[in-house]
């Protein structure tokens, strides 16, 4: 069965980032309209999934591999933004982020120092806080 599929699958597109959020999309939509008995989201939602589906299974590898870097050129910035809350939030456990007074740039401290004199790599200021 596994060896069917995977000679089903050859040289067609696959799923992609364009493709999880499509099908992600439509399964919110229908839920939604579970709560709310909205019809339109019904069908939106059917087609967002429909046309997943399609996707992954189109052997026209090139036109999906455009959409997609599209998708992702569109939505880089938002996912600059949740990537940095990410990376910020995995920091603060361990580390303290302050800003210089003077040129405002972003200094990572290590937690749990005491009190500490630090320095600005970018405009040499240095200023106290507690760590």
């Amino acid at each position: 069965m596994k060896e069917k599929l995977m000679r089903f699958m050859y040289g067609r597109y696959g799923v992609d980032t364009f493709g999880k959020f499509l099908l992600w999309s439509g399964v919110i939509l229908m839920l939604i309209t579970s709560i709310f008995h909205f019809r339109i989201f019904y069908v939106i939602g059917w087609a967002f999934v429909i046309y997943s589906y399609y996707r992954m299974f189109s052997r026209q590898t090139y036109k999906r591999a455009l959409e997609n870097q599209k998708f992702l050129q569109h939505t880089s910035k938002i996912r600059g933004f949740f990537a940095k809350q990410k990376y910020m939030a995995a920091q603060h456990k361990t580390h303290h982020i302050y800003k210089c007074p003077n040129c405002k740039q972003k200094i990572r401290v290590p937690k749990r120092k005491g009190k500490i004199e630090i320095r600005c790599p970018k405009c040499q200021t240095t200023f106290i806080k507690k760590s």
